[in-house]
């Protein structure tokens, strides 16, 4: 036979997982058996996320703030960079000053 690859979880996964078990409608056997996990896998992650809890409320005010809002902010940017240079290059083009008495 050959070796077994080992399997991946997602986050979501594991948080899932986790949460099932601190609200202790079931026993850590009965999820590792639903989930087909090893029962100290499941003890190991939530020891995992108990101690790394309290960083969900580091970041900002609302807790909200993620990879993804910076991403979507350094997009934005991007955009109005591009935007700048082809309004420019349109008043090159066109020979005329759009906004004359601005900024003066």
């Amino acid at each position: 036979m050959g070796k077994q690859s080992r399997r991946k979880f997602s986050a979501d996964f594991k948080a899932k997982v986790v949460i099932e078990a601190l609200k202790e409608r079931n026993t850590i056997e009965e999820l590792a058996k639903k989930h087909e996990l090893h029962p100290n896998q499941i003890t190991t992650w939530k020891k995992e996320f108990l101690s790394n809890a309290h960083t969900v409320f580091e970041n900002s005010k609302s807790g909200l703030v993620t990879d993804d809002n910076e991403k979507e902010k350094e997009e934005l940017f991007k955009q109005i960079g591009v935007q700048n240079v082809e309004i420019n290059w349109l008043k090159k083009k066109l020979g005329i000053d759009l906004l004359p008495n601005f900024g003066k």
